[in-house]
């Protein structure tokens, strides 16, 4: 009985002790001269609310670090692919926060290739030696729900993943300023919810 006892206080000992084992992936903290790309479409470009009221805007001012909005309303995945490489080259950031594939859904492209397009931005921006940050964009039909490939994305190469607030802020009326955008409050709680995502893997 003893010998058991001892047994399950190590086990207990070891489970406690063992840092991050079931808190997700852990990024390299940033420096204080770090340089953060707010990559996607009218999502991160701020469409519905005022350029300070942007997510990127917002989170520059949590972070304490430059963030820059490189978003562009309407652009598809195919094209986010093709203009990423300058942007990396001409910013050269020490993280990418990745929220694109809304424009995919609805024009109803082809998913697969959708997330082949996200999976080649992942590699690029991971050759450039930067930290990746997913952002799971919703599709809209009977109700919101984050497509599979997004998490399994963020699983596979194992970057942190916010997959619910833009579900939550869509879903919710007084957090959008049309039927596919949040408003300045709603972009407020969306950087608030990517800060506390970095702020978490950068303590792991």
């Amino acid at each position: 009985m003893f010998r058991y006892l001892v047994l399950l206080l190590t086990f207990l000992a070891a489970i406690l002790f063992i840092p991050g084992c079931d808190s997700g992936p852990k990024i390299t903290p940033l420096p204080a001269d770090a340089v953060v790309l707010a990559f996607g479409d009218s999502l991160t470009y701020g469409t519905g609310a005022e350029e300070e009221q942007a997510y990127p805007s917002v989170l520059e001012s949590l972070l304490r670090r430059t963030v820059i909005n490189v978003g562009i309303p309407g652009e598809v995945t195919a094209k986010g692919l093709k203009r990423l490489p300058q942007e990396l080259e001409e910013h050269q950031p020490d993280m990418v926060i990745l929220c694109h594939g809304g424009n995919d859904f609805l024009r109803h492209n082809n998913k697969k290739k959708t997330a082949a397009n996200l999976r080649a931005m992942i590699e690029l921006i991971r050759e450039q030696g930067a930290e990746v940050v997913l952002i799971g964009v919703p599709e809209l039909g009977f109700g919101l729900q984050v497509p599979e490939f997004y998490p399994l994305l963020a699983e596979e190469y194992a970057i942190p993943f916010e997959g619910e607030i833009l579900i939550n802020l869509l879903g919710d009326r007084k957090m959008k300023s049309d039927t596919i955008h949040p408003n300045s409050t709603g972009y407020r709680l969306m950087a608030e919810a990517i800060f506390e995502l970095i702020d978490n893997a950068q303590r792991k």
